[in-house]
């Protein structure tokens, strides 16, 4: 038992405000949350090397939503960072600040925004009728009237990311799956689920290959499943 006598040598420490602590990207990096409340909702992307910050590496959307937004690494090893938002999701890469080899940066590769054209201008004062509006509330990011992303996935086999986007109408919520092109985002399919979504109730979906199945969770433990099977037609190609 000799060996263990000494306490072991310590390598890492972070201080972190919650629990998530994530490790990816090449060169190694690390993605925390400050220890400070008023850094709720603010990421440091940092090197595990040396704790160093990367340029431009304090990610914060400033989102005024219900739920937070998440950011982690994406899943297809390429060392890229996905951040989720309400209505926006960014695919950040990791690359060497030009004439500093050893100091890396934080870069855009691509975005993908929700179709928001239905929001109300808050610019108006003035309606078509002439009658004036002195005053008009703020929508949250997530309020369910605006189109607003649940949830980001990755397909390894096709090599696709795929994202659900949903806006609710009442009790009516609608939603669509998106395909899009992992390496540079940009949409190749989008597929309208014919069910109601309810933002109240959990959701999940999957696709592989040619099958989609959405499983929603509603009270008392009822489940309810829908499948998809997506079709090669060349006469109707945008049809699932």
């Amino acid at each position: 038992y000799g060996i263990f006598a000494d306490t072991p040598p310590l390598l890492f420490e972070a201080s972190s405000l919650e629990n998530a602590f994530q490790i990816g990207g090449y060169p190694w990096h690390y993605i925390i949350t400050p220890n400070k409340k008023k850094h709720k909702g603010v990421f440091h992307i940092c090197s595990l090397k040396d704790n160093a910050l990367a340029k431009n590496g304090i990610q914060d959307m400033k989102c005024c939503s219900l739920e937070p937004d998440w950011i982690y690494f994406h899943p297809d090893m390429s060392g890229r960072i996905i951040h989720v938002g309400p209505n926006l999701i960014k695919v950040l890469k990791l690359k060497e600040v030009k004439n500093h080899a050893d100091q890396m940066e934080i870069a855009e590769d691509f975005t993908i925004v929700a179709n928001r054209e239905n929001c109300v201008n808050n610019n108006v004062t003035v309606t078509a009728s002439g009658r004036v509006v002195k005053k008009r509330f703020t929508l949250l990011d997530d309020d369910p009237e605006q189109e607003t992303f649940k949830i980001v996935d990755y397909e390894d086999e096709l090599d696709l990311l795929s994202t659900v986007a949903v806006t609710q109408i009442g009790a009516d919520g609608r939603a669509h799956l998106d395909f899009h092109c992992n390496e540079h985002g940009i949409l190749l399919k989008s597929i309208p689920l014919k069910e109601s979504w309810d933002v109240t109730y959990s959701h999940e979906v999957y696709f592989d290959k040619d099958l989609v199945l959405h499983i929603e969770q509603k009270p008392n433990r009822r489940f309810s499943c829908y499948v998809y099977q997506m079709v090669c037609d060349t006469a109707r190609d945008d049809d699932p």
